[in-house]
């Protein structure tokens, strides 16, 4: 079976993967850029350092999202697999909710902090970028990640109903 590339869900899991590989090119070449000053003409640079940990902050925090796509996120599958198949949908999307609403309170936090930061026109001392620019990372992925529960919860809410159906099949 082929898979669907031009959906929207498929299209959006592309350009995050785009987004997060060039984060990570971006922050190899700013190491190795500090490295060389630093070692071969002993004078390292102030900004790539700075360039690192933000692009790092970033990839941390966008990462969030392709790891829950991939359902890599710490669970507690042992003891939920070995409930019935609609018992631990449900308590996947139980799960998922209370997830939701962890990324929910630290997305406003995270909004309310970059509000501040913008309105004190906080500036990196290296970069000479606005501070909310690092900060930003935490809503976004937090935003993100909510998108990736959602999606768990559809995909569970899908498998309880197809497993109700299964069920009223085998007794009609």
């Amino acid at each position: 079976m082929k898979k669907e590339t031009s959906t929207p869900v498929a299209v959006y899991n592309h350009l995050e993967e785009l987004i997060l590989v060039a984060l990570f090119v971006l922050l190899v070449l700013a190491i190795f850029l500090q490295v060389v000053m630093r070692f071969i003409f002993n004078n390292p640079l102030s900004w790539t350092e700075a360039l690192a940990r933000l692009l790092f902050v970033w990839l941390t925090w966008m990462g969030v999202s392709i790891g829950a796509r991939e359902g890599e996120h710490i669970k507690i599958t042992a003891l939920t697999e070995k409930f019935p198949h609609k018992l631990g949908q449900a308590v996947n999307i139980l799960s998922e909710l209370i997830v939701i609403a962890i990324c929910g309170v630290t997305l406003r936090y995270g909004v309310q902090l970059c509000d501040m930061l913008f309105r004190l026109n906080a500036e990196d001392a290296a970069l000479h970028i606005s501070q909310v620019w690092g900060y930003a990372a935490v809503p976004v992925g937090c935003g993100l990640q909510i998108l990736r529960c959602l999606q768990s919860i559809y995909h569970s809410a899908r498998a309880l109903l197809r497993a109700e159906d299964q069920a009223e099949g085998e007794v009609g």
